[in-house]
């Protein structure tokens, strides 16, 4: 038995990375369909998605809805208004590229559902791989390999089986992210532009960019920067910021209103902001956050702004100075504060806060640098049970604006 068992563990070591991985998404991938099938038995007639609900239902559930609606109607040309004539809801707040491409796909098994499954099911394990490139040379394989797991199987990984934009996002994120690692900016004129019209966040990349030429400069002696790589990061953190402001542009352009793209963002914090949002200040929505959420805490709500100064400067700290953070290496670190950053400039915290965090998954390469194997079992587990946590609250549960994953 024991022999046996060495022989498994051998041919696991020896196989090649690609096949463990899909190994590691596929049972991923099961735990999280199990977990869905519990969310549907406990679905009940209060839910969105009523009694006994089916897997597919879950696909199409929430805002995979509106990627629905931008690939069937595409965006309209007049911003829809409610009855007291501000903004309402509307496609222009959900970027095209992930709809169209779940339309080409499902047109071949003539259901857009479909092709939305199977394009997040892919881009998810085509992100692992991804992933393990990343961070491999950086953390080891083993590691990698944790990391990998943890985020095929960690609190959000639904994800990957919904008709939501994230795993193709995150596919060309971590492409883009190993690129710049690898210095093979060239790939970054493809990449860039279908990033940003896939899901926002380009201009947190935009910020990256130049924060990775900084760091160039300082460290050429060591790192030699060519006069053509200075080019390429100049030019491709341009790109990056037209691009980011390039859909602000589309949308004011075809409704004839400048501030179409805004006035849509700022139409879903009516459901959190007494009176709503007349403009968006940068900034402003943590703050307005930090407040409302201590409110209904039953704190003082001038507690809010204070926590929230404390938590970015212990995240700063974070990245700056844990040992297992510093691991992942300076790009990556940088990357995750510039990302901190733009979400702390742009995004009202609500309960889509999970969800767009993903971005920050290669901080999984430094939960998983621990060795020690019940640490990194213990983390799956909790990867687990917080999945169960979410699934069950947005999907078994949800009803309302506070539950939209």
């Amino acid at each position: 038995m024991a022999q046996r068992a060495l022989s498994v563990a051998r041919r696991w070591a020896h196989a090649p990375a690609a096949l463990r991985i899909a190994v590691v998404y596929l049972l991923a991938r099961l735990a999280t369909t199990l977990l869905l099938i519990g969310a549907a038995a406990q679905s009940t007639s209060l839910s969105r998605f009523g009694p006994d609900p089916g897997l597919a239902d879950f696909v199409l559930g929430w805002d995979a809805q509106w990627y629905w609606l931008v690939a069937e109607n595409g965006y309209p040309a007049e911003l829809p208004r409610t009855e007291s004539g501000e903004v309402a809801e509307n496609a222009w707040a959900f970027m095209p590229v992930f709809a169209y491409a779940a339309k080409g796909i499902g047109f071949l098994f003539g259901s857009w559902g479909v092709g939305a499954f199977l394009l997040s099911f892919v881009a998810g394990y085509l992100a692992c791989l991804a992933l393990h490139r990343l961070l491999r040379e950086r953390i080891g394989r083993s590691a990698a390999l944790w990391s990998v797991a943890f985020f095929a199987a960690g609190p959000l990984a639904a994800m990957f089986q919904v008709g939501y934009a994230e795993s193709l996002f995150l596919l060309l994120l971590f492409l883009a992210l190993d690129a710049v690692a690898r210095r093979r900016y060239a790939w970054l004129y493809a990449i860039v532009p279908v990033m940003a019209f896939t899901r926002p966040g380009i201009l947190a990349f935009a910020l990256y960019l130049g924060l990775h030429g900084i760091l160039r400069w300082i460290r050429r002696r060591d790192d030699p920067l060519a006069a053509r790589e200075i080019v390429h990061i100049v030019a491709l953190g341009a790109l990056s910021t037209a691009c980011g402001f390039a859909w602000q542009l589309i949308a004011g352009v075809v409704t004839g209103d400048p501030g179409a793209y805004l006035a849509t963002e700022l139409a879903w914090r009516r459901h959190w902001v007494a009176g709503g949002v007349e403009h968006f200040v940068p900034f402003e929505g943590w703050v307005q956050a930090s407040q409302f959420w201590f409110g209904q805490w039953g704190m003082p709500q001038a507690w809010g702004p204070v926590v929230l100064v404390l938590l970015v400067v212990a995240a700063g700290a974070a990245l700056l100075y844990a040992p297992p953070v510093r691991a992942i290496g300076a790009d990556l670190r940088l990357w995750s504060a510039s990302y901190l950053l733009y979400l702390l400039a742009v995004f009202f915290p609500q309960s889509s806060t999970f969800r767009l965090l993903l971005p920050l998954s290669p901080l999984w390469g430094a939960v998983a640098v621990p060795r020690s194997r019940w640490w990194r079992l213990g983390v799956l587990s909790l990867c687990l049970g917080g999945q169960w946590a979410w699934i069950h609250h947005v999907y078994a549960l949800g009803n309302t604006f506070w539950q939209v994953p």
